[in-house]
């Protein structure tokens, strides 16, 4: 039987991430070796060990692999419905418009925390449907998008400054979200995102078909039954929610959405099919590494992985500006 090269990568990722999860809760300010975690975690046998893994690595490296998943897949789906490859949830406003949402809970009504994805997932869509109505001229426009994403991300930011300056005696308790960032994450922040990434993934999938036919032009997808505009809203729709809940619990962590989906493509095509678990698989491990890499490389002090990834995204964003100067 002959192996498809495409699903031989696939395989190899889903492995890749297993080890990573367990082999990176080895290292941190206090190093352990394989053994010792599953000594602690099997027979807890070690309270100190046991309290390490289980309670602060593990959950923080489970929660960084669903916040990859979700932000590289949305930035995929924006990609594919803006037509521009330049598109993240970061760059079109998505993040930041959840980011505002989020703050407004966080400072001024604590007490509903709980519903803060949903809240979120309202703030990206208006921050989402505000640069859709600016890039719009005679359809949507690449090069406007980008321009309008500046704009909107300009606007929201001044609010989120604006909030945060009034309600400055408050702001400490929300420094670590607003730098993107997984410290003190538990258990209780996975279970409020797993549920809301699992159906967020799961719709993505379901839409691969419309993905692929938006790709044909709008023209063919007409002429293939499909309503354009009804699978651009939904395929929007979906982008949104899975970067906002994202967004609504460690805060904005930029470019994931726009380097997993090149990478994707280089790889594995345009085919949905494969890009889409393509950059479930490889966001959670570029989100995995990264936030390992921040609360290690500065020994006490801790990076958070939104700058993380800000370095590291920004240099490839403005290759990406100068390989494609018509964007």
């Amino acid at each position: 039987m002959k192996i498809n090269k495409k699903t031989t990568i696939l395989a190899m990722g889903v492995i890749t991430l297993a080890i990573l999860l367990i082999l990176l809760s080895t290292v941190g300010s206090v190093n352990l070796s394989i053994g010792e975690i599953f000594s602690a975690l099997i027979n807890d046998d070690n309270k100190m060990v046991t309290t390490i893994v289980y309670k602060m690595r593990l959950p923080r490296n489970i929660l960084a692999a669903l916040v990859g998943a979700n932000l590289a897949v949305a930035g995929l789906l924006l990609q594919s419905v803006m037509k521009n490859s330049l598109a993240d949830p970061g760059i079109t406003g998505v993040s930041t418009g959840a980011s505002v949402m989020a703050i407004i809970i966080l400072l001024l009504s604590p007490s509903y925390t709980s519903v803060l994805p949903i809240f979120a997932f309202f703030g990206g869509a208006i921050a989402c449907s505000i640069v859709y109505i600016m890039a719009w001229k005679n359809g949507l426009q690449p090069n406007r998008i980008v321009l309008s994403g500046v704009a909107v991300n300009t606007i929201l930011g001044g609010i989120i400054t604006y909030i945060s300056t009034m309600y400055s005696e408050r702001i400490q308790s929300a420094m670590l979200w607003l730098n993107g960032s997984l410290a003190t994450k538990t258990w209780a922040d996975v279970n409020m995102l797993i549920v809301y990434s699992i159906v967020g993934l799961i719709l993505a999938l379901f839409l691969v078909r419309s993905a692929n036919v938006l790709q044909l032009g709008d023209d063919a997808a007409r002429n293939l039954g499909f309503n354009v505009n009804l699978t651009r809203l939904a395929i929007s729709a979906v982008a949104v929610f899975l970067a906002a809940t994202a967004t609504a619990v460690v805060g904005v962590v930029s470019f994931v959405g726009l380097i997993v989906p090149h990478i994707g493509r280089m790889l594995m095509g345009s085919d949905h099919k494969y890009t889409i678990p393509f950059s479930i698989i490889f966001g959670a491990i570029v989100l995995l590494v990264a936030d390992t890499l921040g609360r290690t490389i500065g020994g006490a002090v801790e990076i958070p992985v939104g700058v993380i990834m800000s370095i590291v995204g920004g240099p490839f964003f403005l290759y990406l500006l100068r390989k494609k100067g018509d964007y």
